[in-house]
């Protein structure tokens, strides 16, 4: 019954995103403390700290990376430098470029700073110069030479007085610049390696420089020496100040002296006392690394978490820390206790799930050994280290508060989330596999066990204990109670049955395989194969009401399998590349695949029928993940994006129902303005509407009213500009049909009358509508000069046929009718009306004959010609050359002493006289039809 009351999905919306922000490069942060600059390619983001959201976005436009930037102290000007040799001055809030100009460097710059003042901007190039430059009077004041190698470092010194600017470059050493001189006062040499960083003390005698060899130096710049060497045993990448007016005796300070805080390879905040050379203080990492590794092994191949920025916050005694990960963490001081996380780059993300009471948040699995859970509403992350590789795969229990994780170093782990703080430890851990684990699934009722599945080609069931350790203080060991040889080759997915009883893995080796976990300490029992798809299989899935289950493979088909004999049921077919993941909708009833192509789509099972195709994505979709409400779907791809998107389906029905009614009303109020004749407020609703038809309607309406010609003018005029643009688009559309051509040539005619050319040119697609006019009415002048001249030959005809014996009553009336007919304004043919030779009227009947040849000739010749117009006005020349032709018959049967009497001659005349006055008056009516030399004049 439930089923029966079940309402299909049709669409989703995306209703966020999480997109890179910061792809590595220089990171900066305003002096309000308010924004975080960073480099993403081509564009500078700024992101807001409060919200963790993207709140403008800088773009070069010619499409170059950038290669550095650099904030003014004030933060009213931004600069960037990119790879096209160009510096771009920013206003950052409005993201308008205010001024640009080439750098007279030979190649990219490489580092830029501003002066305290914000008045002088410094840049180091790849050549080794560095060129300082006046951003208020614009123009380049120093050009200083001597650095060999890219200058990657440029700062100057905080007392601007002294004009003095310090640089190093890849020769190791410290140049101190003399920016009244613009010589080179002296090369401060201690260093092995590239100086990273530069810090100066508050009063400016004293500067920590910071390098690669592994140590730190303090300099006394008055008398320009060293002061202290301090060893740090680890490659530093940033050096920061500790303010000297804080108390900071909680780590480990104790005297006024100089003390720095060192960020680098190891990915640990230490506090330093420079007057020692003794570490004080060390940060401890949330989880330590693995056991038996050792800190020389760290450096050498290298720690994600090692740090490449460190950047002071001293109005808030914060500190913000930028990872190799393109991770930017901020530390509140003297506890070092993390404030937020941003995740600048994901990589490529591999699974995501929805995670939290009320699915608030994402676990996402991205190509790092890092796990990363995300909340929904504040962008905000946490970053849980653990794994010592790749993670590969997730999943989540009932209750959504635990979750499983497998990556490539052979181990599963148990993560618990707080529902009310949020936080997430590591509580269980498994690790028995020869290989990489690269599926996991967790049992479906109750939170009992944990099934993985390996490329060692095996699947191993883990029994979870009764009472889950909360904290990772106690972590539980995990230990697999069934381990199965289940493929021949990688197993690629696991899922189980929604009773906890069945399991079913997809592997490599184009097989699935449907497993009996039967009771617990059993094992695994083989109950059937599905055989069919043609490469590797990618994902499994139990249908949540139906016995049966659904499978994704390699070769572009979804297929359905019956759990009574593993038939194959139906074939879904519709993705260009590999159907990496699937999932069931709609209580079972509807599928939603992602494929290597990038896209999304939304199966109906019943009809086998593709419902939706979702666009978001540019590379692999490997993640797809739905609510429990199943309201929400996450997509997460290669493409480093994850995608939240949003059931929009009553949404969209509501909105379609709502603009029928909205129709309804409109077309019911359309027609009480018809009925009252407010032909204005009509017109109007009419082309709101965008019914051309029914705009038809009403134009036929005015103009069948009395004086329609006046009223078709004075409502035309008093339109507005965007609904004469409408009509005049609806007119190229009528004139195209000989049954409203009329009606369009009305209109126009009032247009060309009282609207110069420059003014219908400025119209909205004027010229294309106006050259789509000429043809058609081209062809509509021929066919009623057609009309006319067969309507004069007509007039010919009975004018010269006298029967004998006619009252001159009669004679009298017909030479009246005669004259009237002929009296056509504007005519567009010259008759031929000479009077007979021969008195007796064979020579004008032979003309006659002549002539109305010559027509039907044309006439036939003008339907071959007008082939492409429509059918209705095909039908019109047909209706007109048989009257005509019915005409001559008759004529020359009357020719030949077929006499009638006289009071049918007189009826045959007088209907004769309406069919022709009826043509005559259609005639008249297109007496708009000489604004063709108009048209053509506006055109060219």
């Amino acid at each position: 019954m439930a089923k029966s009351n079940l309402q299909f999905k049709t669409n989703y919306a995306v209703s966020s995103t999480i997109e890179p922000f910061y792809k590595g490069g220089k990171v900066q942060i305003s002096k309000d403390e308010k924004f975080i600059f960073c480099t993403c390619g081509t564009r500078v983001n700024v992101l807001q700290i409060v919200t963790g959201k993207i709140v403008h976005s800088i773009e070069q436009d010619d499409q170059e990376d950038i290669t550095s930037f650099a904030l003014s102290l004030d933060d009213e000007i931004l600069v960037t430098a990119s790879k096209a040799l160009l510096l771009k001055q920013w206003d950052w809030k409005q993201a308008q470029c205010t001024r640009s100009w080439r750098a007279i460097h030979n190649v990219p710059i490489a580092s830029m700073t501003f002066d305290p003042t914000s008045t002088l901007l410094a840049t180091g190039g790849c050549d080794g110069t560095i060129k300082l430059w006046d951003v208020v009077k614009q123009y380049c004041t120093h050009n200083l030479k001597g650095s060999s190698g890219v200058v990657h470092l440029v700062e100057f010194h905080p007392d601007i007085s002294l004009l003095q600017l310090f640089s190093s470059a890849s020769d190791c050493g410290i140049r101190m610049w003399d920016l009244r001189s613009s010589q080179c006062l002296c090369v401060l040499q201690s260093h092995y390696s590239p100086v990273t960083s530069l810090a100066f003390t508050s009063d400016g005698a004293s500067m920590v420089s910071s390098g690669r060899d592994k140590i730190c130096t303090v300099w006394d710049l008055k008398s320009r020496t060293t002061r202290r060497t301090v060893p740090v045993y680890e490659a530093v990448e940033s050096v920061v100040l500790l303010p000297e007016d804080e108390d900071f005796s909680e780590i480990g300070v104790k005297t006024k002296e100089i003390h720095f805080i060192t960020a680098g390879s190891k990915g640990v905040l230490r506090v330093w006392d420079a007057s020692s050379a003794r570490c004080v203080f060390a940060q401890t990492l949330p989880s330590a690394p693995p056991a038996g590794g050792s800190e020389e092994g760290g450096e050498e191949y290298g720690d994600p978490r090692s740090l490449t920025y460190c950047l002071p916050l001293p109005s808030s005694l914060r500190l913000a820390t930028v990872t190799a990960e393109h991770n930017i963490l901020l530390y509140q001081l003297p506890s070092f206790t993390t404030q937020q996380q941003f995740v600048g780059f994901n990589d490529e993300v591999l699974d995501v799930k929805f995670l939290g009471k009320g699915d608030t948040h994402i676990v996402v699995a991205t190509n790092s050994s890092q796990l990363k859970v995300f909340d929904l509403a504040t962008s905000s992350c946490k970053i849980l280290y653990g794994h010592t590789d790749t993670v590969l795969s997730l999943d989540v229990f009932k209750k959504a508060s635990l979750f499983v994780s497998c990556a490539k170093d052979k181990s599963v782990r148990v993560w618990r989330q707080d529902p009310d703080s949020g936080q997430v430890c590591c509580v269980a851990q498994g690790c028995s596999h020869g290989n990489a684990v690269g599926s996991i699934t967790c049992s479906r009722m109750k939170e009992s066990f944990v099934v993985s599945g390996s490329q060692d080609c095996t699947i191993k069931v883990w029994d979870l204990p009764e009472t889950i350790p909360e904290t990772d203080g106690d972590m539980f060991q995990l230990t697999a109670r069934v381990t199965e040889k289940a493929h021949d080759k990688d197993v690629n997915s696991v899922a189980v049955s929604p009773n906890d009883k069945l399991l079913v893995s997809g592997s490599q080796d184009r097989l699935a395989k449907l497993w009996s976990l039967g009771a617990p300490g059993a094992d695994l029992a083989l109950l059937g194969v599905f055989r069919g798809h043609r490469r590797g299989v990618w994902c499994v899935q139990f249908s949540p009401m139906d016995q049966v289950l659904a499978s994704s493979s390699a070769d572009g088909s979804v297929k359905l399998w019956s759990l009574q004999d593993f038939s194959c049921l139906k074939t879904f077919e519709g993705h260009d590349a590999s159907v990496l993941k699937l999932i069931f909708v709609s209580r079972g009833t509807q599928l939603l695949t992602s494929g290597s192509d990038g896209l999304v789509k939304l199966w109906t099972i019943k009809t086998n029928e593709c419902v939706k195709t979702l666009d978001a994505h540019q590379d692999k979709v490997w993640g797809l993940h739905a609510t429990r409400k199943d309201d929400r779907v996450v997509t997460a791809s290669a493409d480093s994006n994850i995608t939240v998107w949003t059931d929009v389906t009553e949404v969209e029905q509501a909105e379609e129902q709502a603009k029928q009614e909205d129709q309804i009303l409109k077309k019911q109020e359309l027609s009480n303005l018809l009925h009252e004749k407010k032909f204005l407020k009509a017109l109007g609703l009419a082309i709101s509407l965008d019914q051309p038809h029914t705009v038809l309607k009403v134009i036929k309406a005015i103009r069948q009213g009395e004086d329609g010609a006046k009223q078709l003018e004075k409502t035309v005029l008093k339109l507005r500009q965007d609904q004469k643009e409408s009509m005049l688009r609806y007119c190229a559309v009528w004139n195209t049909n000989a049954r409203s051509c009329l009606d369009a040539q009305a209109v126009i005619q009032v247009m060309l009358t009282h609207l110069s050319p420059e003014e219908l040119l400025q119209y909205q697609g004027a010229r294309a509508h106006l050259e789509g006019l000429i043809p058609y009415t081209e062809r509509h002048m021929q066919r009623i000069g057609r009309l006319l001249q067969a309507s004069m030959f007509l007039d010919y005809m009975w004018q010269k046929m006298r029967v004998t014996g006619a009252p001159a009553s009669m004679d009298s009336q017909d030479e009246e009718m005669d004259t009237a007919s002929l009296q056509v304004p504007h005519s567009l043919f010259m008759i031929d009306k000479r009077p007979g030779e021969g008195g007796d009227g064979t020579r004008e009947q032979g003309d006659g004959e002549e002539r109305w040849n010559e027509g039907e000739a044309e006439e036939d010749g003008g339907l071959e010609e007008d082939a492409n117009c429509p059918a209705n006005m095909e039908e019109e020349d047909d209706d007109e050359v048989s009257i005509t032709r019915k005409a001559s018959v008759r004529g020359q049967r009357e020719e030949n002493g077929n006499h009638h009497s006289g009071s049918e001659e007189s009826s045959g005349e007088e209907d004769r006289g309406d069919q022709t006055e009826a043509k005559m008056a259609k005639c008249q009516i297109l007496l708009s039809a000489a604004s063709l030399p108009p048209l053509q004049a506006i055109i060219s």
